[in-house]
């Protein structure tokens, strides 16, 4: 490629905000989760993925039915927060996840009420996991996998946004990978309270 050096000079910021894409490197709107807990939008990382069938971050092999759509749960302020300590989530918030659930807390609930309790059961559906389930979104003491210079597809300045702008030209098509991946394209995710998780 050309002038590597210099387009990653101008990233928007040197780590990736945990609510943002790191394919597009903006807020996500539904976002999903690979298994090392880089987390993209869905209407960016399923088209990428069933092209190029690897992470755009790492580089490693990435299917679709490896992806788990997140659940982040918003406060009255429609900030992203713990919905069960109700803390908002900040760039010096430790964040993980639940993948058997999809569901995000904050790192000190899960060591708080399942590892320390011994209760290895989702803390809002009673779902049973293992701790191998739950997965990092966010360490600030090491996010290294948010990195955005080490990302792949910045690395190579592989061509995503000429490749999204081609689907935003095709939705039907997009709606199409959706549909046969067995995933919905509805928005809801991210607006839930913690009161209205069924």
């Amino acid at each position: 490629y050309a002038g590597g050096k210099g387009a990653r000079n101008k990233l928007p910021f040197r780590k990736l905000p945990y609510d943002c894409c790191s394919l597009s490197l903006s807020p996500f709107q539904d976002p999903m989760m690979s298994p090392e807990g880089c987390v993209f939008d869905m209407l960016n990382i399923i088209p990428y993925v069933n092209k190029h069938k690897k992470c755009p971050v790492t580089g490693k092999p990435l299917a679709l039915k490896e992806l788990v759509k997140l659940n982040f749960h918003k406060n009255d302020k429609g900030e992203y927060h713990c919905p069960v300590m109700y803390k908002t989530f900040s760039p010096h918030t430790h964040i993980v996840a639940n993948r058997k659930t999809g569901n995000v807390y904050c790192f000190e609930a899960v060591d708080t009420l399942n590892y320390k309790a011994k209760s290895f059961k989702d803390l809002i559906t009673d779902e049973p996991f293992t701790r191998a389930d739950i997965i990092t979104i966010q360490d600030p003491q090491g996010s290294d996998h948010r990195e955005i210079a080490s990302f792949e597809h910045v690395v190579k300045q592989e061509t995503f946004q000429n490749e999204k702008k081609s689907e935003m030209r095709v939705p039907e098509e997009t709606r199409r990978i959706l549909e046969k991946a067995g995933l919905s394209t509805s928005r809801s995710s991210g607006d839930q309270k913690p009161g209205q998780v069924k």
